[in-house]
């Protein structure tokens, strides 16, 4: 089995992303691995994983639409805005009514503007943001544009008089915050909100009917690459097939005439062997990144 290719792995809870690029590294025998876009500690599920010569594709999963389930309690918010973080604010919640809870997240889909978490990976002026605000610092940061498409409500449950827990289902763009959600729920509800679980669903078009859990990746060792680089280009781009001449100017970094094919798209040669991820501007198509074996 290849060596270069995609991972997609269910990603346990209590384990940072960049534990489960280690573990995979111990297990495919090589240092060359990357993950396409990183989940809480807290957070399961869908982790795509690249070895080899396939973590030059993690940059396009990275910018993939993302759809989580989760869970969010209002009623508490929290300094993380999820339940890794202690408790700041306790307001009863019993009295919030279904309808209001429907619409305080209605209000929160759509196109919007949105303030990361201030404990988020984002950096400030190269310092982590989480960083900062573990050493006492208050970090503010920016609002960015997002897009939840879709944020329906699988369930309100009010098993405690205090909280009311809300299950969600969410599809949304890359770069948005499941927490910010929770938190900007239970700001406009006026009895503060944070996440109790997260799951992701999918990333793009890699999904949890093909992930693999860790265990299973450590009886599959040392191949544990399930989707060949190939492959997983097929799959995740359009497809250009070169002729021999073409393959040999692209494998070189050259540029090809267009083939009026919206970019960016995988260019395969005439053995089925990938060259290379290219998009077309200025009148030619050129290779963004070059993937031929050397």
């Amino acid at each position: 089995m290849s060596t270069d290719g995609l991972i997609v792995v269910d990603k346990p809870g209590g384990m940072t992303s960049h534990d489960v690029v280690a573990r995979i590294r111990r297990l495919a025998r090589t240092r060359r691995v990357g993950h396409g876009g990183t989940l809480d500690p807290m957070a399961t599920g869908v982790l795509v994983i690249g070895v080899g010569r396939a973590t030059r594709l993690l940059t396009y999963v990275i910018g993939a639409g993302k759809s989580y389930t989760a869970t969010i309690r209002l009623g508490q918010a929290t300094v993380t805005d999820d339940a890794e973080g202690d408790v700041i604010a306790t307001t009863p919640a019993g009295t919030v009514t279904d309808e209001s809870v429907h619409a305080a997240l209605a209000a929160l889909t759509g196109e919007i503007d949105q303030v990361p978490s201030a404990v988020s990976a984002i950096k400030i002026n190269g310092e982590r943001a989480y960083k900062r605000v573990r050493e006492g610092e208050s970090v503010e940061l920016p609002a960015r544009r997002v897009t939840i498409s879709r944020l329906d409500v699988l369930s309100i449950r009010r098993g405690q008089a205090d909280v009311v827990d809300v299950d969600v289902d969410v599809n949304c763009s890359s770069g948005t915050y499941i927490r910010a959600i929770a938190r900007d729920a239970g700001l406009a509800l006026g009895v503060g909100g944070h996440l109790t679980a997260l799951r992701r669903t999918a990333v793009g078009g890699f999904t949890l009917a093909e992930a693999a859990t860790l265990d299973e990746l450590e009886q599959r060792a040392p191949e544990v690459v399930n989707l060949p680089l190939d492959a997983a280009a097929d799959r995740y781009f359009v497809r250009r097939d070169a002729t021999p001449e073409e393959a040999k100017v692209l494998s070189h970094g050259g540029p090809l005439d267009p083939a009026g094919i919206a970019g960016p798209y995988a260019v395969f040669g005439p053995g089925g062997g990938l060259i290379a991820i290219v998009s077309e501007r200025d009148g030619r198509a050129r290779a963004e990144i070059v993937l031929a074996p050397a």
